[in-house]
């Protein structure tokens, strides 16, 4: 005689049970199969990750284009760039618990169509400040969308075709930094139908239209078996520790450090403490707080945000610093200035196509081996600056951008496998809005760090040295990437 029993778990399965208590394995069931992300859907989400990404970088080229068209100030320029990185930052983990509770396809589908909308505005804007505003807003948008495309691939896939996924999200995510700034300087140069910089955004807007006919019919619908109600107190607590840290820094060079910079990052230490006790204390309590402390408990996702933290500060300031200097100090045009970067594009691709492979055969050494290869291509763009400047174009830094680029094309796609590689998919949308947020805050640190460096030594030292010593700084923290990789866990599971 056999009787019926339902093992708990993530999906009920129904099991028979002998009479002497044993599992009857020849007569288990399964319920249907969770939905699977097909080959268009993984392509539609894997377009929603690349628009946010581009967007942080495209507007680097054109800010010389959009100060003199709409009489912008330095200090508006830099709120062009850090209006969109902080509310970006501040609401990503929002958006992926509310993908988590009302749909990950639904809340994508809502980050998509705003983000078009909102391009639209930055597209259309009449003042500097009315930019400033619809960058604020695009971003928020992009807080939405983002963080549901790691959620849906890590609910919607599994086994290798996961870590396929994930290792062509990390590839999209390094190639669309690149390409923003080259496709930023297409864009302006060719002035389609008298738009210069307005382009950069418009262009956003049939690629939304597009995205969401696909959304609508190749991407799974997945969300949280038990969806928790939004943490207000930690959300406002997480926004106030984010803005107390990344407006000051962003904002205080260009507007000369005023009192109010020093107040708020005199008030960063205090927010993050009540927002970690807060948060602690949902978690004993037995809620899902809206970044369970528990979550870090996992070692795989600790030890890869510590990773992921100083390789994103030194892209987006690398980008910025090598943008500006190409553009202000070797007088190159928009088009050359980014195409100077396409061989770092071309090699990050060609080479994170490879880094599956890699992992299974040599686990997360490979990691530490592209910080090594990284280290190798700066030095090189170091070189070439010193030797060849103002004479810096596509040649001299091929060498260097080309090395550069396949070392970072082995550590960040792994990097993003190791961290959400033991979350569990319930909490999908709460671990991929961790790490992007960890992501994202560190973009814009980059800027608001090795570029504010990088534009305080110029006066002194002039434009070459301080390029060679902001590239020098860079390499230090390739140098702690490094290290920090040899403990990351061997292998991911």
């Amino acid at each position: 005689m056999r009787r019926l029993w339902y093992q708990p778990g993530s999906w009920p399965t129904l099991r028979y049970v002998t009479e002497t208590g044993t599992l009857d394995s020849s007569a288990t069931r399964s319920p249907a199969a969770p939905p699977a992300l097909g080959s268009l859907g993984l392509f539609t989400v894997l377009l929603g990750a690349a628009l946010p990404l581009i967007d942080f970088f495209i507007v680097n080229v054109a800010l010389p284009t959009i100060a003199r068209d709409l009489s912008a100030s330095e200090a508006v320029l830099e709120l062009v760039v850090a209006g969109y990185g902080v509310s970006y930052a501040v609401l990503l983990v929002l958006g992926g618990r509310l993908g988590d509770m009302f749909g990950r396809r639904r809340l994508f589908l809502v980050g998509m169509a705003a983000f078009g909308l909102t391009s639209l505005a930055c597209g259309l804007a009449p003042t500097a400040w009315t930019l400033v505003a619809a960058r604020v807003a695009q971003g928020a948008a992009a807080a939405a969308m983002l963080p549901q495309v790691l959620a849906t691939i890590q609910s919607a896939t599994e086994g290798p075709r996961r870590a396929k996924a994930m290792g062509l999200y990390g590839a999209t995510a390094g190639l669309s930094m690149v390409a923003g700034q080259i496709l930023g300087g297409v864009l302006v140069a060719a002035n389609i139908a008298g738009t210069e910089w307005r382009s950069v955004f418009l262009v956003n807007v049939p690629v939304v239209l597009l995205g969401l006919v696909l959304a609508a019919r190749a991407v799974p619908e997945t969300r949280s078996q038990h969806p928790e109600p939004v943490d207000i107190p930690g959300t406002l607590l997480l926004g106030a520790s984010l803005l107390a840290l990344l407006a000051p820094l962003t904002e205080g060079r260009a507007a000369g450090w005023p009192l109010w910079t020093w107040l708020a990052l005199a008030a960063f230490p205090f927010a993050a403490a009540a927002f970690y006790l807060v948060e602690r204390r949902e978690d004993r309590q037995g809620r899902t707080p809206l970044v369970p402390p528990s979550l870090f408990a996992l070692t795989s996702l600790r030890r890869g945000l510590a990773m992921v933290v100083p390789f994103s500060i030194g892209f987006s300031g690398f980008m910025f610093v090598i943008a500006v200097a190409l553009q202000q100090g070797a007088g190159l045009g928009p088009v050359p200035a980014g195409l100077a970067l396409a061989p770092m594009a071309v090699v990050f691709f060609a080479v994170s196509l490879w880094g599956p492979r890699l992992v299974t055969r040599y686990g997360t050494r490979v990691v530490t081996a592209g910080g090594l290869v990284q280290a190798v291509g700066v030095a090189l763009i170091a070189l070439a600056a010193w030797r060849s400047w103002p004479d810096l174009g596509v040649v001299e830094l091929l060498p260097g951008a080309a090395v550069a680029g396949a070392g970072q094309a082995l550590q960040l796609p792994v990097i993003f496998r190791v961290i959400l590689s033991e979350v569990p998919p319930a909490r999908g949308g709460v671990g991929s809005g961790v790490m992007i947020t960890a992501q994202q805050s560190a973009l814009a640190l980059g800027v608001a760090t090795l570029g504010s460096l990088f534009l305080a030594l110029i006066p002194g030292m002039g434009m070459r040295d301080a390029l060679v010593t902001t590239l020098l700084v860079q390499l230090a923290g390739i140098a702690l990437t490094t290290l920090l990789s040899l403990r990351l866990p061997r292998t991911i599971s």
